[in-house]
């Protein structure tokens, strides 16, 4: 049985000629509003007891209302949801607590909607204090309360009981970096125990952390349903840029070349070792990544890197258009999607480079690092952008996400994801200031 089941759901908001109208349609009277401006229309979907599913999509595109239908506090014009289970939400930050209540008395307030009784609140309350950890503003009214300190005291009585679901709107990017850590712990914590989670978030990052699948909304309607790092490559589209037309694409020419000819202006970059089909390409166009090269020591486009080894990764740009100042990017994630490093040669540079091209110029970019990174196989992106970035004005003009597949093993046997290189010593104090204590 499904945990959640959304059918067809839809919320419009309706303007009548009078409140006479407006009475009238609710008894069942056939008058049609003067103006109707649906804001979610035909979204269906169903989530399992154990999943945990992120929704991204840009302001206004219908997040918020979607959930505040799932919760209960916003009826649907058409269609239905089901919960076959317990709902803890997030979601506006305070919402339901009372400015002129302490956070102690609006724990008593928010749990008893949630269904618990008084003697239950009472059992849990040291550990909901414990968590929120707001010291003596926990018997303070809450109108005195930080936005940071509400969340906490919003999400340690959301979650004093494992629910069912736990769905959390952006609320926990108010908070500070531990907090997070902490809210972050208790949710991985009982998704184990089998929650099953919803998280609403700007930060694809979040969502591909916390998400194995993801729900893109655009203009009220599911524009995509998948795995979330699928999901958010197409939501940082929506955001930064748009993917190119067939058209566009077609008229980039595919030629193999010799292997070793990497100043040829063909685009080869498909036929590159390592290269993976499944890359996802978008931008603004004026501007193609045609060509890429992997260098460890001697060796191009090695099987295989050792952790710890020095790379060389080159790519080639032609462009199309003339452009003032263009930066190219780098970036490596692991395969969930999580972004390991990334940089541009504004941040590599300090500021201090600025890359003017004109159209039928064709450019190679060099990054340079040591891969300190444990063995497993892992993803880099290519972008070049054009504009500003001092400015926060940047354009991306050719991005090919994930294109690069790339495989690092390790000769030394460490932990975790990066080489920290951490050294170790045993220290000995100086025998002169070892104190010898005789007894007679």
């Amino acid at each position: 049985m499904s945990l959640l089941t959304v059918s067809q759901l839809g919320k419009s908001y309706r303007v009548y000629a009078s409140e006479f109208q407006r009475v009238g349609r609710w008894f069942g009277l056939p008058i049609k509003p003067t103006e109707e401006h649906w804001v979610m229309k035909d979204v269906s979907f169903t989530i399992q007891p154990g999943e945990s599913i992120g929704i991204v999509g840009q302001n206004g595109a219908g997040k918020s209302t979607l959930l505040k239908m799932i919760t209960g506090t916003l009826q649907p014009t058409e269609g239905s949801v089901q919960v076959n289970g317990r709902i803890a939400a997030i979601l506006e930050l305070g919402m339901g607590f009372s400015p002129e209540l302490s956070g102690r008395q609006n724990v008593f307030h928010s749990a008893g909607l949630m269904g618990f009784s008084v003697a239950q609140i009472s059992e849990a309350m040291n550990d909901i204090e414990a968590f929120a950890e707001v010291g003596e503003y926990f018997d303070e009214p809450v109108r005195t309360y930080s936005s940071g300190m509400q969340m906490r005291v919003a999400f340690a009585v959301s979650t004093a009981f494992r629910p069912d679901l736990l769905i959390v709107d952006e609320a926990l990017s108010v908070g500070d970096s531990y907090f997070q850590a902490k809210c972050f712990k208790r949710i991985k914590q009982y998704r184990e125990e089998g929650m099953t989670l919803i998280l609403v978030s700007h930060s694809a990052d979040d969502v591909v952390r916390h998400c194995e699948r993801a729900i893109l909304l655009k203009d009220g309607r599911i524009k995509l349903d998948g795995p979330s790092r699928d999901v958010t490559n197409h939501y940082l589209d929506e955001l930064f840029g748009k993917k190119k037309t067939e058209q566009q694409d077609q008229e980039v020419v595919t030629q193999v070349l010799a292997q070793d000819d990497f100043m040829a202006t063909e685009d080869v970059f498909a036929t590159r070792g390592g290269y993976n089909p499944a890359e996802y390409r978008w931008g603004h166009g004026g501007a193609a990544i045609i060509d890429y090269l992997l260098v460890v020591g001697n060796e191009r486009f090695p099987s295989y890197v050792e952790s710890n080894s020095h790379c060389d990764f080159y790519f080639k740009v032609r462009f199309d258009s003339d452009f003032e100042n263009v930066v190219p990017g780098f970036l490596i994630k692991t395969l969930e999607g999580i972004f390991l490093y990334g940089t541009n040669s504004f941040v590599s540079s300090r500021g201090q480079t600025l890359i003017s091209v004109k159209a039928g110029d064709v450019r190679v970019f060099k990054f340079s690092l040591s891969l300190s990174l444990n063995a497993g196989d892992f993803l880099v992106s290519f972008g070049i952008s054009s504009g500003d970035p001092s400015m926060g004005d940047l354009v991306p003009l050719d991005r090919r996400y994930d294109s690069v597949m790339l495989k690092v093993s390790r000769a030394i046997q460490f932990w975790g994801i990066a080489d920290m290189a951490a050294t170790f010593n045993v220290e000995y104090p100086d025998a002169s200031e070892i104190e010898v204590v005789k007894h007679d």
